[in-house]
């Protein structure tokens, strides 16, 4: 069963049912999943979780959805490295990766996507969508495939060709938009507006978002039972930074793990670090930026829990680095050459950044240290890259993109999208009664960042 009880807005405390909506009506601040703990720590124990299924639905428990209605394609419990011929290298004596390259999807999002999915389905849901860099994209529309839904993906126009065939091979509705994310995202608002389709990263982002806590569940197990003494996470939206401290902070509530105040640093790419920026600034004001940076999956130029990210950075001491498009690719090569993981661009990103906090003396040779390996490179083909494509016997570039929908002007709104030759889905999908959609409050409106507070501490 699960121990949700409702949602409670971040920002005012007010309480919401459990319905698929996911801003304040009253100050437009996130919601968040809130749950009974009491009574969670009376059923959940080391043995009820170590019997469990090899994903991450061995924790159940304490997600925001019922187990009988997971969709579960296999994700989660992937290794946790010792990391040690990286670690001797970077001076560091207990280093350690996980490898979430081995999700099925080949990232993270796999996680936040199977409970995203499944409380879709309890809410009948139909219809699967999101706005994605690709990673995300490619998750949803397995995840559609496996519940029988619908999939309705939209992606930015300059996505790698990789990325686009790992999504359109489950037949979605792919839907490119002349943008960036931040311009995907803002036409997805209004879509989901307008249409009763249960968009991960919006409508169902407070479920969504609670996926990524198994991260943080899994190293504690994998540690035995024991928190890490510092995460060095690669740094988007913010949420998997929060996320993987919050499933941290909730064994040590539950008494199931060892606390030893974990400490969280993040890493971007200085291509598109807002949240970095802001960090080096000594702010919590997060100034949107326009991204520009081969780490397209870190690529949001106005992360939506940036706030919160930084809040969490203050709190456990933690910090930021930034690095070059160039050190990217040298971490993804240095991880390779000693670890034998080939990461994605972020993977190079929070490699790199390790190595930045660690001359700038930010991480100690005798921590338990972990970094987070969200995605492999294997799906980040170049958009040049047609003739390899065509002997590996995989469509080009010019082949996949009648399979597109285009949407040119996003800035217009969501009546403005193209019409285009859809990718048709070969199974008909059964009917289910559409639920009524509360009032969402006005999804356009965005909590507005604001500045230092009294007290709070940022920077080094």
């Amino acid at each position: 069963m699960s121990f949700a009880k409702n949602l409670k807005c971040r920002e005012c405390g007010r309480d919401y049912p459990l319905d698929p909506i996911h801003v304040c009506e009253f100050c437009f601040g996130p919601l968040e999943v809130f749950y009974d703990y009491e009574a969670m720590g009376r059923a959940v124990t080391r043995d009820h979780i170590e019997r469990g299924p090899p994903t991450m639905w061995r924790y159940a428990e304490l997600l925001p959805c019922n187990p009988e209605t997971a969709v579960d394609i296999g994700t989660g419990l992937t290794p946790l490295v010792r990391a040690r011929n990286l670690g001797r290298l970077l001076g560091l004596e207990r280093l350690y990766i996980k490898n979430d390259c081995q999700n099925p999807t080949w990232s993270f999002k796999d996680r936040v996507v199977s409970v995203a999915t499944s409380v879709a389905r309890e809410f009948e849901f139909d219809t699967l969508a999101c706005a994605s860099t690709g990673n995300l994209a490619n998750s949803v529309a397995a995840h559609a495939a496996r519940a029988g839904m619908k999939a309705r993906v939209f992606i930015p126009g300059d996505l790698e060709q990789g990325k686009i065939i790992g999504s359109a091979i489950y037949s979605p509705t792919l839907v490119a938009v002349d943008g960036g994310y931040d311009e995907v995202n803002r036409l997805c608002s209004e879509v989901s507006d307008k249409y009763p389709w249960a968009f991960v990263n919006i409508n169902m982002r407070p479920y969504y978002a609670e996926g990524s806590k198994t991260l943080g569940y899994e190293v504690g197990e994998q540690l035995g039972w024991r928190a890490p003494d510092h995460c060095i996470v690669p740094l988007a939206s913010g949420s998997l930074y929060t996320k993987i401290y919050k499933g941290i902070k909730e064994l040590a509530w539950l008494g199931l793990v060892e606390w030893q105040a974990t400490r969280m640093s993040g890493a971007q790419a200085e291509g598109c670090s807002p949240i970095a920026e802001a960090w080096n600034r000594r702010s919590f004001l997060i100034k949107p930026q326009k991204p520009n940076t081969i780490a397209k999956s870190l690529a949001i130029g106005n992360p939506a829990d940036g706030y919160y990210a930084l809040k969490t950075m203050a709190d456990t001491n933690g910090a930021a680095a930034t690095v070059t498009d160039d050190e990217v690719v040298e971490g993804i090569q240095l991880l390779a050459e000693t670890e034998g993981i080939f990461a994605e661009t972020a993977g190079g990103v929070v490699i790199s950044g390790l190595r930045r906090l660690i001359e700038d003396g930010h991480v100690r040779s005798d921590e338990v240290s972990l970094s987070a390996q969200p995605s492999t490179l294997l799906k980040q083909h170049s958009r040049n890259g047609t003739a390899s494509s065509r002997r590996r016997g995989v469509r080009d570039d010019r082949q996949a993109s009648r399979e597109v929908h285009v949407c040119r002007v996003a800035h217009q709104g969501a009546d403005h999208l193209e019409t285009g030759p859809p990718v048709r889905n070969r199974h008909k999908h059964p009917a289910r009664r559409r639920p009524g959609r509360p009032g969402l409050g006005d999804p356009g409106a965005r909590r507005r960042a604001r500045g230092d507070r009294p007290g709070s501490r940022l920077g080094s």
